[in-house]
Formats: C-alpha cells, structure tokens, sequence
C-alpha cells in the first residue's frame, strides 16, 4: 500500500434548478506531478444537485480505477455533504444518493481511498467540466496517455545538441551554445520567451462562415470545439516533452477575454494545472458593423471592402479594426510578456500560452517575422491549432513550429 501510486480525483456536480437540468464533471490526476490523466462529464438530465455531485464522484472514482486500480485516492469535492457522508460522518437519508454512495464504494477498497473537502475556488476545473456537461447536454471521455517520456525531465534549449549543424564552420571558429537543429543563429546564450498561440476551438459562427470578432463576447465552442481545444490541451501538455522537447514546459496561460477563448483556455488550464489570466490586447479584431455576417452579405453591402482589408491590412472595418491595429496591441502584449516573464527565467528561457483568434495568431505572427500586414493573410490558422514563437528581450524573434492536434 505505502509504495502504490497516488491519485487524485476531483469532481463536482450542479442542477440548474434544483431539481433542473443537471451535469457533471470529473477528472484524474497523478498526485506527484499534478498532470491530467482523464477527464469525464455527462449531462444527466433534470435531477437535483446532490445526485450530480455524487454522479461526479462515481465517475471520478471509476475513472481512476482505469488508469491504475491499485492506486491509493484522494477525492476532493466542495460539496461538504458528499465528503462527510463518504467518510461515514453524516448519515446517508435519501434513497438515491445511498444507491449512488454504494456505488461509489464499490469501485475500489474503502481503505484505499479518502477524502477532501476543498472550497469551491480550488474545484474549478470539475465546476467546468461540469458546466461544460450541461452546457451541450453531451458527454465527455477523455483520457491521456501517461507514457514514460513524461517521466523524463526535458533538457533546456540550450542544453540539448543539435543532430547536425546548422551551417559549415571551421572546427570551433564560434564559441557559441549548442542548439537544436533549424533554430534561428545567435551567438549567445541569452534566454527566450516561448510563446505557445493557441487558437479556439470551433464555434458555430465557424461553421457559417461567418466573421467573428471582438464586438461581442460570444459565441461558445460547439461540442466539436470543445474536443478540439482539449485535443490542443493535449498538444500543449507535450510541448517540451515529446512534442518540440527542446524547449520549456509551459507555465503560464493568458487568453483574450472572448468567451471561446477563454473556454479554450480553461481546457488548457485543466491539463497543465495552471491558472489563466485575461488580456484584452489578445482579442480578435474588432470588425464592427462585419460581426456576425458572411463574406457574401459584407461584399454586396461594401463592395469591394472586405478585398481592400484583406489584402492591404491597413485598411479597417467599417467601425472596426485593420489587421495592422491588431498587430500593433499583440506586439506590445507580447513584448509585455517578455518585459514580466523572461527577468525570472532560468537560462533555458520560459514558456508561456497564448490562447486567442485567428487573425491575432496572424497577427503575432506577421509581426515577429517582419511580414507587412498585407502578407498577414497568407498565414493559415485552423481552428485549434497551435503556432510557436520565441521572443528575446532585445527584440529579435523567430517562428519556431506551427502544428495542429491530432484528429482535427
């Protein structure tokens, strides 16, 4: 028992009425590193609260005997009820959560787990997976393969040798650091901000094709959406790991204020185990009186217009923004980033995620690479998809990757 692995389980449950239309949401994770390891949810119907909260239990319960039933638990919930009921404090009334509980004890020996009552703040990712149950009225089954190589502490940028270099010199000519293969020539060793852009996952104005901007906070993800982003969380999670192993691990999140990004954000969120912070300079472009419509109604409303602002990338909405003004706030966001992040950093640098929107990608993008704006357009940028840049604190920059998840 002392030497068997450590889980934890958080889960959480709601009833939008009580009794209402009810969800709920519940993850797994390694204790020692605090990693993801699955996440589930489901809509359960109209019921009460403390039905979806054990719900969320048993799920959570089950979830974790499938990544090691012989793991000690740690349950952690906000719901002082079902932890006191669990831990045989408070008595059991009601017929269905005593068939719930009963459940939940069944799952795994009773000596093999435990439980937390944790307040609510600390029980966002179950509040939100929870949410995202009701929200859609669908399910969720995610689960993260917990393979050796994340066992292996990633080396530093500058630490790990390139494979074969990067142009011919005469012996040691350059006394310059190692460094991967392909990366950008310096001939120093000073520390870089990686920074992880994130697109949203899919949204129904997505499917329409039509143009969503900053003008309105909305709209959410699609259930299809939804999976993306958490196939992009999962992207993320490996980005110094198995995936681009060169570079740190992420430990900081910021996201645009739009509610797709920032439900995009939180998925992230759940699978690195940290907190999201908001930055408006990160927001999609303004389009003004465009928001909400297609290319076919802007063109026969403004002929001519929507041509003029893709391809020059001065020229604005009606009302709204050119793909330039966007590029002007993001810079100066990121080279905020650098200005706070990068003076803590050990030498191999930091990383931080950028959760936005397409054009604020292309536009971060354009920017580091010295692109006109009128090229900005040329960069594609799929919904989910993940875009790698490294900032230096004198300015110069480089697009390390650009990738997507898998099954998109």
């Amino acid at each position: 028992m002392s030497g068997a692995r450590h889980l934890v389980v958080e889960a959480d449950g709601g009833s939008r009425g009580n009794p209402g239309p009810a969800g709920f949401g519940a993850l797994v994770r390694d204790a020692a590193s605090g990693r993801v390891l699955a996440e589930r949810a489901a809509f359960l119907g109209t019921t009460t609260n403390n039905v979806a909260e054990y719900s969320g239990l048993v799920a959570g319960l089950r979830a974790a005997a499938e990544v090691d039933p012989d793991a000690r638990v740690t349950v952690r919930m906000d719901s002082r009820l079902v932890v006191e009921q669990m831990s045989g404090r408070w008595q059991i009334k009601h017929d269905d959560m005593r068939r719930l509980a009963a459940e939940a004890a069944a799952v795994l020996p009773a000596d093999r787990v435990t439980y937390e009552w944790v307040p609510r703040a600390q029980n966002a990712a179950a509040d939100a997976l929870a949410n995202e149950a009701m929200d859609t009225a669908g399910t969720v089954a995610r689960d993260y393969p917990d393979g050796p190589a994340d066992d292996v502490p990633a080396e530093p940028a500058e630490q790990v040798a390139s494979d074969a270099p990067d142009e011919a010199t005469d012996g040691d000519a350059f006394d310059t650091p190692s460094r991967p293969s392909g990366v950008a020539v310096r001939f120093d060793d000073a520390p870089a901000l990686t920074v992880v852009l994130v697109r949203h996952g899919q949204t129904p104005l997505t499917v329409a094709g039509a143009f969503s901007g900053s003008s309105v906070p909305g709209p959410s993800l699609t259930p299809r959406g939804r999976t993306q982003a958490a196939q992009a969380a999962d992207l993320v999670f490996r980005i110094g790991r198995q995936a681009w192993p060169d570079v740190p691990r992420p430990t900081a999140i910021v996201s645009s204020p739009m509610v797709r990004a920032q439900e995009t954000a939180r998925a992230i969120s759940r699978r690195l185990g940290v907190a999201v912070t908001t930055d408006e300079r990160f927001a999609e472009v303004h389009f003004g009186e465009w928001e909400g419509l297609t290319a076919a109604e802007i063109d026969d409303a403004w002929p001519g217009r929507r041509h003029a602002w893709y391809t020059t990338g001065t020229t604005a909405a009606p009302g709204g923004e050119s793909a330039a003004d966007v590029g002007a706030r993001v810079w100066q966001g990121l080279q905020d980033l650098v200005a706070t992040l990068l003076p803590s950093a050990g030498p191999a640098g930091r990383t931080v995620v950028v959760v936005g929107h397409a054009v604020q990608v292309r536009a971060a993008i354009g920017t580091a690479v010295g692109a006109p704006p009128a090229q900005w357009s040329r960069v594609r940028v799929p919904p989910a998809s993940v875009s790698i840049l490294r900032l230096w604190a004198d300015g110069t920059s480089e697009l390390t990757a650009q990738g997507v998840p898998t099954d998109l």
